[in-house]
Parts: C-alpha cells; sequence; structure tokens
C-alpha cells in the first residue's frame, strides 16, 4: 500500500479538530471539510491558537507551528479529497448520516483510499454495508481530546481488508499514539471495557449499599482508581454516558452483565447530566464540585473484645493482622464468646449469608473488607447487615479507625463495593477476550490509556489481585444474589483452573 500522506477529516468539531492537529503535527496534509463552511474556519483558527500556546510553553517551535498550520487546508466541497490516501468521518453519530457520506465519497477518492469511521458506538459492518468496496473500511475511534488520550482503536469489520487496518495501526504510531486492534462488536474494547464500573456502580447504589459519594471514596481509596463511577459520569455528561449504556445493552440481545440502571434514566430526565449543567451525582457552584464532609470516627470503647472468625483464610490473616497491629488482644476461642464483636472477612459474599451458614449473633457481626489490602492510610470499608445493632457498628468503626485511617461505613452487600464492581470490571474484560474482540494485551493496553484503571489494565490488575480471589468474589455474588450478571467468565475460570495468567493466550 501507498504511504499515508495526504488525510481528509469530515467533520470540524472538536474530535475532527483534534485529529487534524494530530495528523498536521506527524506531517501530514490535511484536507478539512465540515457541511457548515464556518466550522473549518473556526476549527482553523483554534488550531492557530492551540499552536501558539505550545510555541508559548516552548513545546513546540515557531517554524513548526507555521508548518502545521499550513497543512491544514479548508475545503468547501468533498470534491477537494479527490487526492487523499485516507478519509476519516468524524460527524453525527447516526448510521444514515455515516453510510450516505461514504457513498459519496466512493465516487470522489481513489480506489485504495481507505474511509475511516471514527464512531465510537455504531458498527464498522453496518456503516461499509451500502459502499460499493466495504473491503476499504475501517474503524479508527479516538478519544476526546484527541492530543491528550494518546489511544485509537483501529476495528475491523466483518468486509474490512486486514491492510488497511494494518496501515491505520502504522499511522497511528506515526502520529504520536498507541494503537489497539479490535473485531467490530458492540462498543469494541474501551466502551465494552468500561460497562463494570458504571452498570455496577449503579446497581450497588440502586441497593442503597451507600451514597454516590462514599461509593466513589472506597473505589478511589480502597480500589485505587483515579475516579469513582459517579464523577467518571457527571464528567462524561449522563447525555452521552446513559445513550451508551443502552446501546450496548440493546446490542448485546439483553447480556445481564450491561443492564442499565433506572438512576441514570430518570437524572438524565431531570437535566442532572453532570458537570455541564452544574449539578448531576454532584453539584458543581461556579464549577467546583461540592463535596459534602465525612464524619468522625466515634469513641473508641473500652475494653473491647474482637473475634475474627477463621472461616476464609485469606481475609481471616489480614484482619488479624490489622487489629494486632492497632493493639488488639484477638479472642482466640472456638467459637466467639457473648461479648464480643464479631469480625467475619467475606470475598463476594454478604454479612447475612455468613451470619446465617455459621449461626453468628447478628446483632455483633460486622463485615470487613480484606480484599485491597489494609495498610495505614488506605480506606477502610466495614459492612453491616440489618441485623448489626448501632453500638456494635460505632465499636468497629471507631476499631479500624484507631490509626487515623478513612473508613467508609455500608449497608450489606453481596461484594461490599470494591470487590463487586472491580470483580465485574475484570469479568467483563475477560469476557472481551473469550470473544476474540482482541487480545489480552490489546484489551489491557486499550483500557489502562482509555480510561486511566489501575494496575496496568484489567487483567494485569485480575492477576496481581488473585484470579482465582476474583472468580470467589464472582461466583459469593452469583450464589448470593441469583443474578446472572455475576456469572464467571469461561476465560476467568478456566485459566483458573489451569493456573495461567489472565493475560495468557491459548498455547499455540
Amino acid at each position: 500500500m501507498r504511504d499515508i500522506d495526504i488525510v481528509g477529516v469530515a467533520g470540524a468539531g472538536a474530535m475532527g479538530r483534534g485529529i487534524a492537529q494530530i495528523a498536521a503535527q506527524a506531517g501530514i496534509t490535511v484536507r478539512l471539510y465540515d457541511v457548515q463552511s464556518q466550522a473549518v474556519n473556526d476549527a482553523r483558527a483554534a488550531l492557530q491558537a492551540v499552536w501558539k500556546r505550545l510555541v508559548e510553553k516552548q513545546r513546540m517551535t515557531a517554524e513548526a507551528a507555521a508548518e502545521a498550520l499550513e497543512r491544514i487546508v479548508p475545503c468547501s466541497d468533498l470534491q477537494e479529497m479527490s487526492d487523499a490516501d485516507l478519509v476519516v468521518e468524524a460527524i453525527v453519530e447516526r448510521l444514515d448520516v455515516k453510510s450516505e457520506l461514504f457513498t459519496k465519497l466512493e465516487s470522489i477518492v481513489r480506489p485504495d483510499c481507505i474511509l475511516a469511521s471514527n464512531t465510537s458506538s455504531l458498527s464498522i459492518t453496518a456503516i461499509a454495508a451500502a459502499c460499493k468496496s466495504p473491503d476499504r473500511v475501517v474503524g479508527y475511534h479516538f478519544f476526546n481530546p484527541v492530543p491528550l488520550m494518546k489511544v485509537v482503536e483501529v476495528i475491523d469489520g466483518a468486509r474490512s481488508d486486514p491492510r488497511y487496518g494494518d496501515a491505520l495501526m502504522a499511522l497511528a504510531k506515526r502520529m504520536g499514539h498507541t494503537p489497539v486492534r479490535a473485531k467490530d462488536m458492540p462498543g469494541f474494547i474501551v466502551n465494552h471495557g468500561g460497562r463494570g464500573m458504571n452498570i455496577e456502580g449503579l446497581k450497588t447504589a440502586q441497593e442503597c449499599v451507600a451514597p454516590f459519594q462514599v461509593i466513589d471514596a472506597i473505589m478511589r481509596e480502597q480500589a485505587g482508581f483515579r475516579m469513582g463511577p459517579f464523577e467518571l459520569m457527571d464528567l462524561t455528561g449522563l447525555d452521552v454516558s446513559h445513550p451508551v449504556m443502552e446501546s450496548i445493552y440493546q446490542q448485546f440481545y439483553h447480556e445481564p452483565r450491561f443492564r442499565p440502571s433506572p438512576i441514570t434514566a430518570l437524572r438524565m430526565a431531570g437535566g442532572l447530566l453532570g458537570r455541564k449543567t452544574g449539578e448531576g451525582f454532584y453539584s458543581y457552584p461556579d464549577g467546583q464540585k461540592v463535596m459534602e464532609p465525612e464524619a468522625a470516627a466515634p469513641a473508641l470503647p473500652e475494653k473491647l473484645r474482637v473475634w475474627v472468625a477463621p472461616y476464609h483464610s485469606s481475609g481471616h490473616r489480614r484482619a488479624a493482622a490489622l487489629l494486632r497491629e492497632l493493639g488488639v488482644e484477638l479472642v482466640t476461642s472456638e467459637l466467639p464468646p457473648e461479648d464480643a464483636l464479631i469480625v467475619v472477612t467475606p470475598y463476594g459474599e454478604d454479612t447475612a449469608t455468613v451470619v446465617a451458614e455459621y449461626q453468628l449473633d447478628g446483632k455483633r457481626t460486622v463485615a470487613l473488607d480484606t480484599f485491597f489490602g489494609l495498610a495505614a492510610g488506605k480506606r477502610r470499608v466495614v459492612m453491616c447487615s440489618a441485623a448489626t445493632e448501632p453500638q456494635w457498628r460505632d465499636a468497629a468503626h471507631a476499631l479500624f479507625a484507631r490509626d487515623g485511617s478513612p473508613v467508609s461505613v455500608i449497608a450489606d452487600s453481596a461484594g461490599f463495593v470494591g470487590q463487586r464492581i472491580v470483580a465485574t470490571i475484570i469479568n467483563v474484560a475477560c469476557d472481551i477476550a473469550q470473544q476474540g474482540i482482541a487480545t489480552p494485551e490489546d484489551i489491557d493496553l486499550a483500557i489502562s490509556l482509555g480510561l486511566g484503571y489501575p494496575g496496568g489494565g484489567p487483567l494485569s490488575l485480575g492477576d496481581s489481585l488473585g484470579a482465582a480471589h476474583v472468580l470467589e468474589i464472582l461466583r459469593g455474588m452469583h450464589r448470593c444474589t441469583g443474578d446472572m450478571r455475576y456469572r464467571s467468565s469461561l476465560w476467568l475460570q478456566r485459566r483458573v483452573q489451569l493456573g495461567m495468567s489472565l493475560r495468557a493466550q491459548a498455547a499455540a
């Protein structure tokens, strides 16, 4: 295939402008078109301002900025793209409009010109169906803002010629981006992989396990994520997030893992979209997020006796070690004495299930999440059942906050908060691998770069946390709730059974 030296960009909005910027900076001539001619002029002026700022910050020379601007060629007619080696569309997310554009372009561009769609949610195969040469239609999904989000998904439709995808992979690297390759399936990699965080976060809130702010704090300060689900949805905007949730759920024929929540439908109807409207899951007067102050820990009772249930070996070991560090002398009897706080450490189960299974006193029983470790300064999570009495709840809160670490007290939940959301994220990524949508390496790359998840991506995170524990959590949640959303991916199950890494491909 010939080198890509001339790129047509159809659509001069934020995405088209970003694609034009990185192409021009890479020495590529850009033919920029929009149905609104003024949008092209505005985009060129905006890029000129961007490059001026980069020069002022000494991130670009004045000469390089002038040359990049010269490469942005405004077009008032699609016919001016006749010499393009590649045309990328970044227009409205409507299948009919994108298909119509590509059929028009087919009569203008050369037979070997690649036609690429920046769609985030539509099928590449469906967009290409109206074309005479669907083999040259490929997905090229960038993320906003394009210059800063360094990952791009290259998507092969059912009839795409792999050579064209190969050319786009090489071009992405030339433009300073990290390309990942995906099969044409709903959500591709990043939007597909992002289902676990938001959807499970919403389900957790819908069950009244904890308020939005507490769920976010747990995901940040216990699980190690940059943002929690509600902060993320406020940043993206529910007018973007909710339709994607519904679209992916419908496209996967009501797969339970992707079941949306009525919470977002209701809030979107009320205009509570997030930062862009000044109010979402949080309020943003003057653009600043309002956070409710966290209540201080209660006073620690004198002579508190503590018995840690030995039913989960890892959980018991971690909880007992923490309590010894906190200066607590544990009761070591086989059964809990009648005056002791009972601490259980389930993986995937709720407090009520453990109480019932082992015939414990529910009034004095709390659960401690040990899955993410209990280091000083890391948020700790205490979970109570409907039977836990306030004095025992408060005693546990005070106890686990004794060294100054933040503590969240939540209602009963299969999998606490962090366990259930993180296990769901990992499980969805495993299923992307099982379906062959992308390689394990590309799944981790795409999700870590596109969503900022910790641990090098969800599969690597599952390996570091312990894939067997992740499977245990999912099975515990499935038993407790009976909900098929928690059934474990075969990719996860089989690799645990075989002692393999979640990133491992099958042997050749």
